[in-house]
């Protein structure tokens, strides 16, 4: 991609973060819409040494685009009628699944916990052409007053179960009436099912499955569905 055809202050975000690390951008095409993502080249640089797997809760989730991130992407962008609805993503990363939204017409907003994400989505929405995308700062355990979003979306955040109870806080914060829930994950991550189980008891969830062929394996990436009950 050119850099040059960025807005100026998308350009100078991305020139202070290659200061830092080698970038790239990839592509994702959903629903015949193209995004841009900006992301590290060499993620063993930007770890700079550290072990990944000593604490795993360390680990710098937002740096990868999952697999679940991109069938959450496909998911979102299926969703009848977007033009007018807002919709949230949490613990956005990357940003995938939010920004393929807000190309097929959604008013999205993107939020994570950390400014560099935050200057990483910026740069992504801006290089993809799309000016119905806000970024956040959002901290689940002193979530800030936003308004209400018709469709909540997250992908591959349940690994601490220390974070459910402030995680439906979020949903229950954010969530408008009547409105729809979608999660994403890696049928492998344990704590989904414990968070299910615990949020059964105030949303109705159903259950899809779409499994990914990769190096030769099969992914199975779960998507939920949860809708408040009345």
């Amino acid at each position: 991609m050119d850099i040059r055809t960025l807005p100026e202050k998308e350009r100078e975000i991305y020139n202070r973060i290659r200061a830092r690390y080698k970038l790239t951008f990839d592509k994702l095409t959903v629903k015949e819409q193209t995004v841009r993502l900006l992301k590290v080249a060499d993620i063993e640089e930007f770890l700079d040494g550290k072990d990944p797997f000593a604490n795993v809760t360390e680990f710098p989730f937002w740096v990868k685009l999952w697999e679940a991130a991109m069938v959450l992407s496909y998911v979102l962008a299926s969703l009848p009628e977007p033009k007018g609805k807002k919709l949230l993503e949490i613990g956005a990363g990357l940003g995938a699944p939010g920004l393929a939204a807000a190309s097929c017409g959604f008013d999205v907003t993107l939020s994570d916990y950390e400014d560099i994400i935050m200057d990483f989505q910026k740069v992504s929405a801006a290089a993809s052409g799309l000016t119905n995308v806000h970024c956040v700062h959002l901290d689940w355990l002193d979530p800030p007053e936003l308004e209400r979003f018709d469709v909540l979306a997250a992908a591959e955040v349940l690994f601490r179960e220390e974070f459910f109870e402030p995680l439906l806080d979020v949903f229950q914060k954010y969530l408008k009436p009547g409105g729809s829930i979608y999660l994403a994950h890696d049928a492998k991550r344990k704590c989904l099912s414990l968070f299910l189980e615990r949020a059964k008891k105030d949303y109705h969830i159903g259950i899809n499955k779409q499994v990914i062929r990769k190096d030769g394996e099969d992914i199975i990436i779960i998507i939920n569905r949860l809708q408040r009950k009345s």
